[in-house]
This record gives structure tokens, sequence and C-alpha cells, in this order.
């Protein structure tokens, strides 16, 4: 969480350290914006009386656009860790919710040779996981990458016009879209940019308002 966000959100390794939910905005932030929320970690056999004190809490899986199953790759148990979780999420109905899993401290397995006999093993088991350390930027990257890239799949191209008179709301194109190309003439710019269907509806309700006002 903390290398996703750049936030300072609790880290302890401590049973129950980390109930509330937290969420965070994408870093570095991202077109569509991405807000990361957490939620408690899954254990085998979990009281009733806890489950559900935690139902509303995990209940918020329902709501995501994408799940981040993060796994101890260095813990011996972690299959059994990884149904729990998956369990749990077919309880509440988070089944079809797309996911990523993720297979983090792959640096706590051993030497060089060890991380990447494991890495292998792990592809070949769960095709399409991704297998990181949250300590290595470069890891970070990758993950922060997939991430944009599963957002980003439905966006749309377009081109946007703003007149000069209407300049006021270049900070908008910006903010709400990623823009691919800029251009401009003596009536004012032209910006071939990308977005979510939504936004750029919004955009062009806007400069047309722009230039008939």
């Amino acid at each position: 969480m903390r290398a996703l966000t750049g936030s300072e959100v609790l880290v302890a390794n401590k049973l129950f350290a980390t109930l509330d939910t937290t969420v965070r905005t994408l870093y570095p932030e991202s077109i569509p914006r991405v807000l990361v929320s957490d939620t408690v970690g899954f254990i085998k056999n979990l009281p009733h009386g806890l489950v559900a004190s935690f139902k509303s809490t995990l209940e918020e899986a329902l709501d995501a656009s994408l799940l981040l199953h993060v796994i101890d790759a260095s813990d011996p148990g972690f299959e059994r860790q990884i149904e729990a979780t998956e369990d749990v999420l077919n309880e509440i109905g988070a089944q079809e919710v797309p996911r990523f899993r993720i297979f983090n401290k792959i640096d706590h397995v051993g030497d060089a040779a060890a991380q990447a006999e494991r890495e292998a093993a792990l592809r070949a088991t769960y095709p399409g996981c991704i297998v990181m350390s949250a300590r290595r930027p470069a890891d970070v990257a990758k993950l922060h990458q997939a991430i944009v890239a599963f957002f980003q799949k439905d966006l749309v191209e377009a081109e946007l016009f703003l007149p000069w008179s209407a300049q006021q709301l270049r900070g908008d194109v910006f903010a709400r879209c990623e823009v691919l190309e800029e251009r401009a003439d003596e009536d004012g710019a032209f910006f071939r940019v990308r977005g979510e269907q939504g936004a750029l509806d919004s955009l062009r309700e806007q400069l047309g308002q722009a230039r008939e006002a």
C-alpha cells in the first residue's frame, strides 16, 4: 500500500493491527484516477464472531473494479493462504471481480538463484501472476503499469477543440484526459486525447457551451 500510493500507511507485524480501511490515490496519478483501498488480511478458520465483524469491510471488494490479491511468496504455506482468501471471496460473492494475483516478498525467499527458481515455479503454476518485492522500485513500477493498463484498456481516443476564449478549461482537459498531442491555429488549440467516454462527453459539453458563450 505504501509503495503504490506513496503514503505513510500503518505497517505492523501484528494481528489486526490495521482493521480500518484506508483509501489512497495510486501514485504517480494516472488517467483515469485510481483509488487504492486496503482491507483486513485473511485468516483460515477465523472465528464466526470476527467474520461477522469484518463482513462490511470485506464486502467493499464487491464494489472494486480490480482486486489485488497479495500473497507472501516466502511463506511455505502460501497455498493455504490462497485457498482461505478465495473461500471468503466466494462466500461474499466476489468471485467474478477481476483480480491480479500478486506474490510479494520474493526477496525473502533466499539468494538470487532461489528467487529465480521460486518465481519460475509460481509463474508456471499461476499463469499471469505478478512476482515482486514491494521494496524494489522497479517491481513496484511494473505493478503500477499493470494496474494503469487494466484501467486504460477501455479508454477511447478523441479530438477536442479549445477556443482561445475558453483557455480556463485547459486545466480540465489535462486533468480528465491523457493528452497525446496538441496543436494550435488562430482560432484555438486542438487536443488529441485518450480518456473515459463519460469524461470526454462531459468535456465536449463544456467546450460547446464555452464556444456558444
